[in-house]
């Protein structure tokens, strides 16, 4: 099971972002991957579509949007029954440095057994016991 990051879906959608060329041969790699399912975090969907809504405009953002929420391959995870889990996780980090939404995918993660976390953000890679591509 894959956990997107907002770091990785927009450096994929943003042929402008530091990391678009990397994230682009992680998805082909992702892709090639069969019966893979991603699981897309609410909170992970609200930040992406703001971001691209700044940096490449209501377009993009509206297209990326309608992208995530239709792929087949992908489940929107809402994050409302998981709150006092995740803010506890946020809570109690002692060597990170985890935003909410980070906080939330290591719930979420945690929760899922054997999951990856797909993203370009170090602060997972300092969470003992969550794997992380690339």
């Amino acid at each position: 099971m894959l956990i997107f990051d907002s770091s990785f879906l927009i450096a994929f959608h943003n042929k402008n972002d530091v990391h678009h060329a990397a994230a682009s041969r992680v998805m082909e790699d992702l892709l090639e991957r069969e019966n893979e399912q991603a699981l897309l975090l609410e909170y992970v969907f609200l930040e992406v579509v703001t971001v691209l809504l700044v940096r490449r405009g209501l377009a993009v953002a509206t297209a990326v949007a309608r992208v995530l929420l239709e792929a087949r391959e992908v489940e929107f995870v809402p994050c409302l029954e998981f709150y006092q889990e995740i803010l506890e996780t946020f809570r109690t980090q002692k060597e990170t440095a985890l935003s909410f939404t980070d906080a939330a995918i290591v719930t979420v993660a945690r929760r899922q057994k054997g999951s990856e976390i797909v993203t370009f953000d170090r602060d997972f890679r300092r969470v003992k016991g969550i794997s992380v591509i690339p």
